[in-house]
């Protein structure tokens, strides 16, 4: 451990609420893929803020266009009509097949929009006292009481019950459990395309398209969280793009301004009945600084093709992992994921692996104790992900497990 970490560890002791699992690295400084500690040591990101970072670290543009906004205006509050605002919300809303757009500052906050959105909707549009939400187990949706409770991990809710009704979880991917769990109380289904925190696991199509019908048929909200999955990650602009489905909300954050706190909740403009002035709110959501910087997000995702791309390296990465897991028989039990949005399961617990990736310079995530996974900037290359991969593969050839 160098110096500069010891003292950041010791002042942070002192001044922090301990709710992070910090790992042994402090960043200085950042760039493209690179990351950069007090000592000017690189390190290759292939987590990119846990997702956030799609376009990569400072891109000139957003730099640009943001000292631009920041000098002319930065926050007025959502009393006011924003056109900064309105052209996020178009050029959000042309990417998928749905009508309106509520901005807010996290993806917690865009699903607990949603989750309100759901309820009001039920009952004061449609009558019906529905208000229940089912997700899947495994899922990740927030950390927020409500969040949480519809997060299908036990882990999270520790301590913090008694938690807020009017939620179930059902087993991943099984639709006889779910279709078992829609009752007259349902007001929608929330899930993840692609579970990120339950270890990248995507859903198949034909359960989502299980799902889609089961919920046009009872009347139900089908409700998507793209936070992690959305804005190109997983090589189309909206991971629920892959299958034929059509959500009526959609929820996004993480990579929408690219490392700055924001996110949407998209709905049909049925769903959207829900709301009405004073029926939900917040201070900063949509603001001006941050919405032109979204928007420039949007622009350069679409212009150079940044959903492609990522669908491109997706593969050739898992090819790269494929051919280890040939040649190294139980280290790697399963590659899988869809686009730039990569798990590598391995055979035994990964927190020794994934210590020697980062003391050979990768930064990474280990989810479910054994699933590395990549999170890496869409704008990453061939070379780097070949370089992941040679290191990955010495340090499984000399692991013991």
């Amino acid at each position: 451990m160098t110096s500069s970490l010891a003292l950041l560890q010791e002042r942070e002791q002192r001044v922090l609420c301990r709710t992070y699992g910090r790992y042994p690295l402090a960043v200085a400084a950042a760039s493209g893929c690179n990351l950069v500690d007090p000592d000017g040591r690189e390190y290759l990101d292939l987590l990119a803020g846990i997702a956030v970072c799609n376009l990569g670290h400072s891109p000139p543009e957003l730099l640009e266009v943001l000292r631009e906004q920041a000098e002319r205006l930065i926050h007025v509050s959502n009393l006011f009509y924003q056109e900064e605002q309105l052209v996020l919300a178009e050029k959000l809303l042309a990417t998928c097949g749905l009508a309106k757009a509520f901005f807010c500052n996290s993806g917690a906050e865009a699903n607990e929009a949603a989750i309100k959105l759901a309820r009001r909707y039920m009952r004061k549009v449609k009558g019906r006292e529905a208000y229940e939400v089912i997700s899947l187990a495994g899922s990740f949706h927030g950390r927020t009481l409500a969040t949480l409770t519809a997060t299908g991990q036990e882990k999270v809710k520790d301590g913090f019950e008694p938690l807020p009704e009017g939620f179930q979880t059902v087993p991943f991917g099984d639709f006889s459990a779910l279709e078992r769990a829609v009752s007259a109380k349902t007001a929608a289904v929330l899930l993840e395309v692609i579970q990120g925190e339950g270890g990248v696991r995507p859903l198949a199509d034909a359960y989502l398209s299980a799902v889609q019908d089961l919920c046009r048929d009872r009347g139900v909200l089908l409700m998507v969280d793209e936070v992690q999955t959305g804005m190109g990650r997983s090589g189309t602009f909206w991971a629920y793009q892959h299958s034929a489905l059509q959500p009526d909300v959609l929820t996004t954050s993480k990579a929408l301004a690219n490392g700055l706190p924001m996110g949407a909740m998209l709905c049909s403009g049925e769903a959207a009945l829900g709301f009405e002035p004073g029926s939900h709110a917040t201070t900063f959501g949509g603001g001006p600084l941050l919405s032109v910087v979204a928007s420039r997000v949007i622009d350069i995702l679409l212009r150079d093709d940044l959903p492609r791309r990522a669908s491109v390296l997706g593969e050739f990465a898992q090819g790269l992992f494929r051919d280890l897991q040939s040649a190294l028989p139980g280290k790697i039990t399963d590659v899988r994921g869809r686009g730039l949005m990569l798990g590598i399961e391995l055979g035994f617990p990964g927190q020794e692996v994934w210590w020697k990736l980062l003391e050979a310079g990768f930064v990474l995530n280990l989810t479910q104790d054994r699933v590395l996974r990549l999170l890496p900037p869409l704008v990453i290359t061939e070379a780097d992900l070949r370089r992941f991969s040679s290191a990955l593969g010495e340090i499984l050839e000399s692991s013991p497990s």
